[in-house]
């Protein structure tokens, strides 16, 4: 009688790893959505910043990310301490990400291209910062179990505390800001300490977390980006990740201009984030179960499609007024929850598969250089906003001398705000037409 061997035991992570890694994207999220939210607005608004320059300071601390991301990616794949491999770097970030981003925006009274240079300054500074976090804590889950579902129950998790995160400072953060530079020195003074809280939270929380076996990365930042092109499923990953990211950065850049000269009425930001936010509470039970019923590319697809018929639909709110905007970006939230889990998700199966195929385990080094591209093109958007912005005679201001804008400039805060990240969702959907992992795929390597 033939007998087979027992399929591998499932390696299931306790719910209070899963909490307390879960609350460490509370911070991610808010890193994320804060600026892009609002500091393209704060340098043209606030502190009359050109458009073009301002868009250029969002951008280019960005484009470092590019170099340290990839580095401390490689460095947390060979750490070996008492605190695991992962851990003491997100320890380095919880205590130098709060400070920095408070700086950024509780800097000296300051206008026009002094005022943007103190920012690139600190931006800078808490970009470096957040990459000695977020990488390593990308990373983890991947590290945490084997199985193909878990890992996005374990995601699910994460994805709640996104959605807090993001519904919460997108929605409180503006608030704070109102009008003012001092209302933004607070606004960065209280985001700061939201982001050390929760920092130091999923530092303590993850401590017991389960790891499965690692394999000592490749030895030069070179190596890690041919191992990125030596692995298909990756590069497309990467590919429809950065279409997605590029999309969501301008429409998010996009959100405070369109509130203000397309809807007339600068408070509506907050309800306008409210929308697009919103689903990641409630829909991501959802996305699981579309996600094992289509498999995640099916869910993938559904999800640009729903965010690119969304922001089809804003490009008409002038015709159809506040309400039916509203609508439009409910929709674009709807798909935007499938993003936020299905990326991170298929960035777990993608390492598992390829440590699977090469024996390799090279969590960092996959983590690294997609949060990188991820962050750039996430900051590319509001360079190309504001640059669109300049281009069609956008005039910076302070809240002292506010100005009326030309209809030109009005004209690209709607359609650079919409139609533009319809365009690159679109573009989304024809990549993950080409990503190849599935469970089928997974299963022959024990998942």
């Amino acid at each position: 009688m033939v007998t087979s061997e027992p399929a591998p035991a499932v390696v299931t992570v306790p719910r209070g790893v899963r909490i307390g890694y879960g609350i460490g994207s509370v911070s991610t999220a808010t890193f994320s959505t804060v600026p892009g939210l609002l500091l393209l607005f704060y340098m043209t608004n606030v502190l009359a910043v050109p458009a073009w320059l301002a868009g250029l300071v969002v951008f280019l601390p960005k484009l470092w990310d590019m170099f340290v991301n990839p580095w401390v990616g490689q460095r947390s794949d060979r750490t070996v301490s008492r605190l695991g491999a992962r851990r003491p770097w997100m320890l380095v970030g919880a205590v130098t990400l709060p400070v920095t981003f408070a700086l950024t925006f509780a800097g000296p009274p300051l206008t026009g291209v002094p005022a943007a240079l103190y920012v690139a300054v600190c931006y800078f500074l808490t970009a470096t910062a957040y990459a000695f976090y977020e990488v390593p804590y990308k990373a983890m889950a991947a590290e945490m179990t084997d199985d193909y579902h878990e890992r996005s129950s374990l995601l699910q998790w994460k994805m709640f505390f996104v959605g807090l995160a993001i519904l919460l400072s997108g929605a409180v953060a503006p608030v704070i800001a109102g009008t003012e530079a001092s209302g933004y020195r607070l606004m960065g003074l209280i985001i700061g300490g939201v982001l050390l809280v929760s920092m130091l939270a999923s530092f303590a929380g993850t401590a017991r977390a389960p790891m499965v076996a690692r394999v000592e990365a490749e030895t030069s930042i070179r190596a890690q980006f041919a191992a990125a092109r030596s692995s298909r499923p990756f590069m497309v990953l990467l590919g429809l990740s950065c279409a997605q990211m590029f999309a969501a950065g301008t429409l998010l850049a996009g959100a405070p201009y369109f509130a203000t000269y397309v809807l007339g009425d600068p408070g509506t930001t907050t309800t306008l984030f409210v929308c697009v936010v919103g689903p990641l509470l409630v829909t991501m039970p959802a996305w699981v179960w579309l996600s094992k019923r289509y498999e995640k590319r099916g869910a993938m697809i559904l999800g640009a499609v729903l965010f690119t018929a969304g922001t089809v639909g804003m490009a008409f709110a002038e015709r159809f007024g506040s309400v039916y905007a509203h609508a439009c970006v409910l929709v674009v939230g709807v798909g935007y929850a499938g993003f936020q889990l299905l990326q991170f998700s298929m960035l777990s199966d993608v390492i598992v598969y390829d440590a699977a195929v090469t024996g390799k385990r090279r969590a960092g080094v996959f983590t690294g250089l997609w949060t990188a591209c991820e962050t750039v093109v996430f900051a590319l958007g509001a360079l190309v906003l504001g640059w669109l912005l300049g281009a069609t005679g956008f005039v910076e201001s302070d809240p002292a001398t506010p100005v009326a804008q030309p209809e030109s400039a009005i004209t690209a805060a709607l359609y650079g705000g919409t139609l533009l990240p319809a365009l690159l969702a679109g573009i989304s959907v024809l990549l993950t037409m080409r990503y190849p992992l599935n469970a089928e795929t997974l299963r022959p390597a024990g998942r």
